[in-house]
């Protein structure tokens, strides 16, 4: 008994050393062609072929949390001391391509119920533009299959996360491409007492999201805390390369994970109309993109990644390899974020109610 406990043992570590080794393979790869976010997407990748292999890597919840944490706080170091005086002058643009991105996405779900694509509750939460896990969660209560939600939820993470990045690398020329490193990642003697100080900045923020159950609240208040602490200048935020590499892959990991052979296999007919569904949202929220841009001259490329319809995490990521104005795009992310949690049960029910009527 305890010699098949090792060999179980040895063969989970064994499958994570593959995904580590092929995760950083296809980020070396990609990073050589100067794709932006290569450490996200190659980890991404991995995790997809490990999962359709039926070799599935599960990240635990605390190490999923503990890297949008690291996220949260290279976002803040990232944003500018000041906000831009376009967001004060130009905030109805803003707040009216925030709500359009929830009404497209509604009108988006009706018809796919109306078409008889999708069942009406399943349409409606699986092209809610929010947190793909929240979404996930919610939809059962109002009678969605959870498996189809969850698909359609994934599959629009990873296709926005792949064509912004796609979208990022056609706008910007190589040299200007980089990877996120707010701070030196050589620490001297006294940069160890910043890098514990922030570490214990994450695992605060952590813990504050999940007793607030605030959606990506492990990011969003450790996004908070680094914003605060950035200010007051009690300390600097000290996030050395290698911490922020493993933390991207960690969210590449978990989003890769989610698709399973199973899961594949149960929505294989409706696959390639779920695929259009997504694309035809991703075009219109660039359509509102070009809006922005046209009202309030923000430029094309911070435009469509503040509209890109959710993964806020990996779009932070994908922003802050880039030259975006990330104060921008993370404030209209997640504004988005909360109006969903706010609206998404009533635009639901209005939505399942006029197809009943029907």
């Amino acid at each position: 008994m305890h010699l098949r406990s090792v060999s179980a043992s040895l063969y989970k570590y064994r499958r994570w050393l593959l995904l580590a080794g092929l995760s950083w393979l296809l980020a070396l790869g990609l990073d050589v062609v100067n794709v932006p976010a290569a450490y996200l997407l190659g980890p991404m990748i991995a995790a997809v072929l490990m999962a359709v292999l039926q070799q599935p890597t599960i990240v635990t919840p605390w190490l999923f949390n503990a890297a949008q944490g690291l996220v949260g706080c290279m976002i803040a170091a990232s944003l500018p001391t000041a906000i831009d005086s376009r967001m004060q002058q130009h905030w109805p643009a803003y707040v009216g391509c925030v709500v359009g991105v929830l009404l497209l996405s509604s009108v988006l779900g009706w018809s796919l119920a109306r078409w008889h694509v999708l069942p009406g509750a399943t349409a409606v939460w699986g092209t809610s533009p929010g947190a793909a896990s929240v979404m996930t969660v919610m939809s059962e209560q109002f009678g969605a299959d959870v498996r189809l939600v969850a698909l359609m939820q994934y599959i629009r993470v990873v296709l926005v996360a792949v064509v912004a990045i796609g979208v990022t690398r056609w706008w910007l020329p190589a040299e200007s491409l980089h990877m996120p490193v707010p701070t030196d990642s050589h620490l001297p003697v006294w940069g160890a007492w910043s890098l514990t100080a922030t570490l214990l900045l994450v695992a605060l923020g952590v813990v504050i999201g999940l007793l607030s159950r605030i959606p990506a609240g492990a990011m969003l208040m450790s996004l908070l805390l680094a914003i605060i602490i950035r200010e007051t200048g009690w300390f600097s935020i000290t996030l050395p390369q290698p911490l922020l590499l493993l933390a991207y892959a960690v969210v590449g990991w978990s989003i890769g994970a989610r698709f399973d052979l199973p899961i594949l296999r149960y929505a294989a007919k409706a696959l390639p109309r779920l695929l259009i569904s997504t694309a035809v949202l991703i075009v219109l929220c660039a359509a509102l993109a070009t809006l922005l841009v046209l009202f309030t001259g923000m430029d094309p490329l911070t435009a469509y990644l503040a509209m890109s319809p959710g993964g806020a995490d990996s779009v932070a990521i994908i922003g802050a390899s880039s030259q975006v104005d990330m104060a921008l795009v993370m404030t209209m992310q997640t504004g988005r974020l909360i109006l969903v949690m706010v609206l998404g049960p009533l635009l639901a029910r209005l939505v399942t109610w006029q197809l009943q009527r029907q």
